[in-house]
């Protein structure tokens, strides 16, 4: 996996997303571009591939970081109910603080990933048989209780349409004035990107890192609010896409190693390739309709999910 490769993966995804859609424009037209063209192209066609890319990159180095810390390869924001949480969240800030903006709405959502994203950790504490496949069950049973909590309030409170709104993430509901939260997502990668040794270390056990001379427990709670910004954000924005913290991660891993900022880098460049491809599948599969990139990442992922927990041997 060089990293030349993955960078002309991504340009060439990203030129070809810019190109599909309903509205026809080619690449031969990008100098000679019609009032229509240029609206769709910068209103919907630019706003949707930063979202795709900005997305693919973050739930990505989310799923790399929480895998380091937990020191579990299948743990992401999916397995661990982190998304589930944000959701939660969204659900409270609906119901009361309605009046609020979208960053009133990330603010909270933000809380509760949080939250719940430390009570997985404080769970993972307790359990004492921490076997690779037993730890993201115990995380994913954790999410489903979350999500049927937010279900039921959402039907008591006749919000379950607009809840389902984020249940399955969509892209294509990206256009001007509504992604721009994601940007919130890159200086917190380049944090990130700052503590990845520090990440490294902390995920080799506490002791160890105390005899380094680490405070384990602060590093701990800046990776986990660095993924539950991220989440938030995302979720808010585009909605769940799940396992795409968890595989992608995992396919660099098997090829770069654990070592985080050596494969921050290719992380995150797959992280954006994978949505990329699977968006464009989304959107000439029943063309000139779309399927959601929830659907198909989640459909995706799921099976390479399954591959991965029948071969855990060779990641062990």
């Amino acid at each position: 996996m060089k990293l030349i490769y993955l960078v002309i993966s991504f340009i060439v995804l990203s030129i070809t997303s810019l190109f599909i859609g309903v509205q026809n424009i080619s690449p031969l037209d990008i100098f000679s571009l019609t009032e229509d063209q240029a609206h769709v192209l910068f209103v919907s066609r630019f706003p949707r591939l930063m979202s795709i890319i900005l997305a693919g990159v973050g739930m990505a180095i989310c799923g790399l970081i929480m895998q380091q810390l937990t020191r579990n390869k299948f743990v992401s924001p999916t397995t661990a109910g982190t998304e589930d949480s944000a959701r939660f969240g969204i659900m409270v800030s609906m119901l009361f603080f309605s009046g609020a903006g979208q960053l009133g709405r990330v603010l909270v959502a933000f809380f509760f990933a949080l939250l719940g994203t430390f009570i997985f950790m404080k769970i993972l504490d307790r359990v004492k048989y921490k076997d690779a496949i037993f730890i993201p069950l115990v995380g994913m049973m954790f999410g489903s209780i979350v999500g049927s909590i937010t279900t039921f309030f959402a039907y008591k409170e006749d919000l379950i349409q607009n809840m389902s709104s984020w249940l399955q993430g969509n892209f294509s509901l990206m256009i001007q004035g509504r992604y721009e939260l994601l940007y919130i997502s890159i200086p917190l990668i380049l944090i990130a990107y700052f503590y990845a040794n520090k990440f490294t270390i902390a995920g080799m056990g506490e002791e160890f890192a105390v005899n380094l001379g680490l405070n384990h427990k602060q590093i701990m709670n800046i990776g986990l609010v660095i993924v539950a910004l991220i989440t938030s954000v995302v979720v808010l924005t585009v909605g769940m896409i799940p396992f795409l913290g968890l595989i992608v991660p995992n396919i660099v891993t098997m090829y770069r190693g654990d070592h985080l900022q050596k494969s921050l880098s290719h992380t995150a460049l797959l992280g954006a390739v994978f949505v990329l491809a699977c968006d464009i599948l989304g959107r000439i599969v029943i063309y000139p309709y779309e399927v959601p990139i929830g659907l198909t990442v989640g459909v995706i992922g799921s099976g390479i999910f399954l591959y991965m927990i029948m071969r855990r041997k060779a990641y062990e």
